[in-house]
């Protein structure tokens, strides 16, 4: 099987419906960054310099993830991806249209904020799981790692550019142009689903006669190893320590008190870090694995600590670098083993559920995240996450490891009895065949 994923990743990016829906994700998600860095920036402006208040806007644009996650599995499953996204995307772009024009005209407030945030995630819930499903019917499965990998290198392009370009923006003209931009971006996306040959894609996955529910695919996670630890470990690493969004901006006003052409200079280099990491996994010739994943955690937690103990912004910066690199190493070994192991009808909801342990759980740490850059300081909220992060991967590691050695006893165990009871139904040897000489 490694054979396979020795395979370099040209050969995904050969497949021309796959390159025409990476190009358009790629400029559809430079305008997403785009928007969040400026959001983030105008609701501290707004409120103040407000951590609380970032937190809040974060988790409502996060909360539907938990709310209607699972639905949205549901819906990728149970209807053409395409279509979906078709609605999704030009749901996002009248948004952020609203955002941007309320923006320019000065009638933007704190509340308009909050709703327009809670309107996107409710958008995003039903995308991201057939964005993601839509993937495994654009290429082969032997492709599939190689794409996971090339989407999620897309995906830190756009973080690397996003808000370096936001940043600038920003500060040559203001935060409602920024929207407007990435109102136009999304053209980009909906001409590349449009343009998607349908008859030269693999036939979409059918889904079991039957009602399509979301508890079939929690039973299909629960009972495969290779599904329940991802689950598991994303579900603690991207409540409490994938809250970077929130926890950079926090430190680049009230730590280093630098304006929006550093702030997104601190999310290039976090972005830059993690598109190096993509990269290095898109052309890593072996698949992935849960002890790759654990490991990487471990890592990725310790540089977050490190992170909180940065003295300067110039030691700040380059360890948000590395901290990029481990985090997308996390997240995109994390997705490779769901794509490939879970069970194609049920690839939708097994998703929706893979977005909701690492999205879902934000409404609960980015307000968290706040209150306690409020109470204790920015910087404390990095060490938190990061010694979370890393407690749960050892714990989980362990864990995993046990139950695997137990299972192979039994399994051994099992082998042995089953042995046995075929030799006594064969009944004793001959004595020429227990080796005795004849009488």
């Amino acid at each position: 099987m490694s054979a396979v994923f020795r395979l370099p990743v040209a050969h995904a990016l050969a497949v021309r419906n796959f390159r025409r829906y990476l190009l358009g994700q790629l400029v559809s998600n430079i305008g997403t960054w785009m928007q969040r860095a400026a959001q983030d920036l105008l609701v501290l402006h707004t409120t103040g310099n407000s951590g609380s208040a970032v937190g809040v806007v974060t988790a409502l644009q996060f909360l539907p993830q938990t709310l209607l996650g699972l639905i949205g599995g549901v819906l990728a499953d149970r209807y053409p991806k395409r279509r979906t996204l078709l609605l999704t995307q030009t749901a996002m772009a009248a948004q952020s249209l609203l955002l941007g024009l309320l923006t320019v005209t000065g009638a933007v407030n704190l509340p308009s904020l909050y709703a327009l945030a809670f309107a996107l995630g409710t958008a995003t819930a039903v995308d991201s799981p057939a964005r993601n499903a839509y993937i495994g019917e654009l290429v082969s499965h032997e492709q599939a790692a190689g794409a996971v990998s090339l989407n999620a290198a897309q995906f830190n392009v756009a973080r690397a550019i996003g808000p370096a370009l936001a940043g600038l923006t920003v500060a040559a003209f203001g935060t409602g142009p920024v929207f407007l931009l990435n109102t136009a971006s999304y053209l980009a996306v909906l001409y590349g689903l449009i343009t998607i040959r349908t008859g030269t894609t693999d036939a979409p996955v059918r889904a079991r006669p039957g009602p399509t529910r979301a508890r079939e695919a929690l039973r299909h996670i629960a009972t495969t190893p290779e599904l329940l630890l991802p689950v598991s470990l994303i579900a603690f690493v991207g409540t409490f320590g994938l809250n970077f969004q929130v926890t950079v901006s926090l430190v680049a006003v009230t730590v280093f008190h630098t304006g929006a052409a550093s702030f997104g200079c601190l999310s290039a280099a976090y972005a830059s870090g993690g598109l190096l990491g993509a990269i290095y996994w898109a052309h890593h010739g072996k698949p992935p694995t849960a002890r790759r994943l654990t490991s990487a955690t471990i890592g990725f937690g310790a540089l977050e600590v490190a992170q909180g103990l940065m003295p300067s912004y110039g030691s700040f910066l380059v360890l948000l670098f590395l901290t990029g690199c481990g985090a997308v190493t996390v997240t995109t070994t994390a997705n490779a083993l769901i794509q490939l192991h879970a069970d194609p009808p049920l690839r939708g909801r097994v998703l929706s559920v893979y977005f909701l342990v690492l999205l879902g759980g934000t409404p609960v740490g980015a307000p968290l995240v706040g209150l306690v850059s409020d109470a204790l300081g920015a910087r404390f909220t990095l060490v938190l996450g990061g010694v979370i992060s890393l407690v749960t991967a050892l714990a989980l590691s362990v864990l995993f490891a046990s139950r695997n050695r137990r299972r192979v006893r039994v399994e051994g165990l099992r082998a042995g009895t089953e042995t046995g009871a075929a030799a006594s139904e064969v009944g004793p040897l001959p004595p020429l065949a227990r080796g005795r000489p004849h009488a």
